[in-house]
């Protein structure tokens, strides 16, 4: 990546104090682990960060650190808080509120018609600011973020395009899009080292398992030059390269047949050695089976 995008990135960030990033639905280990480690490094310059994911997300990118800080909203939840429930005309008289040491309750007082909703159908939604300055990690387009793309309330916001996809659209204000990048972990990892970021060992570990996760462990012949570079950084600052390739979703199918096949395999010789017990071996014995054995001993002690 060019010296003057990182330049205008740097620039943006001391700018502005809003600051969010996004992946899309069901983002990949390597786009996880990228949005979450620039997302630790930005938390330490004081400025108001979040980051979101239009999905909850998946078991295969629970060992990040950071994962319980994901939100479905941008905007860092600043705003209101909206509670809602399913409501049928005539079902609710009023709606009051109490005090209670530190606690305000909302009273909803039932009408003649009694409340149709349980506590598990209240729902709660913070909002929040538009964020100011908006990291997209590893969509190809701004509508893979789902439900945290709206064009009007984003229409001020600055937005930085971070991508190693051949499909990438090329959308955004600021574009860190390269196809030459085996990661886009790797392509964090270097935009915080130049820009004299934190780099701490929770951060380094997020995008060592990243990296190592696209390139299959470092063992894809496309692995380029940077992402080892970045590695030898991540591991001086503490990370720990995995001993096995951290499985990409994408790969997880092929993974859920070998299983099943060997599974099945498995199944089929336990039943056929549960079959053949009690049943006369088909071989015959030697001649001499019967006859006496006589120790002969060795002659080596």
């Amino acid at each position: 990546m060019d010296n003057l995008t990182f330049t205008k990135i740097k620039e943006a960030i001391e700018k502005y104090n809003n600051i969010a990033i996004a992946v899309p639905a069901n983002p990949l280990m390597d786009e996880m682990a990228a949005a979450l480690g620039l997302y630790l490094s930005l938390s330490t310059l004081g400025k108001n960060i979040s980051v979101a994911s239009p999905t909850t997300p998946l078991v295969e990118v629970s060992n990040l650190v950071g994962i319980d800080k994901v939100q479905t909203t941008l905007g860092g939840g600043t705003g209101d808080l909206v509670v809602s429930f399913p409501y049928r005309e005539g079902e609710i008289e009023k709606v009051s509120y109490t005090r209670d040491d530190n606690f305000l309750n909302i009273v909803v007082k039932a009408g003649e018609l009694g409340l149709n909703f349980d506590e598990q159908d209240v729902k709660y939604t913070r909002g929040g600011a538009s964020p100011e300055l908006l990291f997209v990690i590893g969509a190809e387009r701004v509508t893979d973020l789902g439900n945290l793309y709206d064009v009007n309330s984003l229409k001020d916001t600055v937005l930085v395009n971070i991508d190693n996809k051949s499909q990438n659209q090329g959308y955004g204000d600021i574009l860190m899009v390269s196809t030459k990048l085996s990661s886009i972990s790797e392509a964090v990892a270097n935009l915080i080292v130049s820009l004299n970021y934190r780099l701490d060992l929770d951060i380094a570990q997020n995008l060592m398992l990243g990296i190592a996760s696209a390139t299959n462990n470092f063992q894809n012949p496309n692995t380029s030059s940077l992402a080892f570079e970045m590695a030898g950084i991540l591991m001086r600052a503490g990370a720990v390269r995995p001993t096995q390739g951290v499985l990409n979703q994408r790969q997880a199918p092929r993974q859920d047949n070998f299983i099943k096949q060997t599974e099945t395999q498995i199944r089929t010789e336990e039943i056929e050695r549960k079959e053949n017990i009690g049943q006369t071996p088909k071989s015959t014995p030697p001649d001499d089976w019967l006859e006496p054995k006589i120790y002969k001993g060795s002659t080596n002690f």
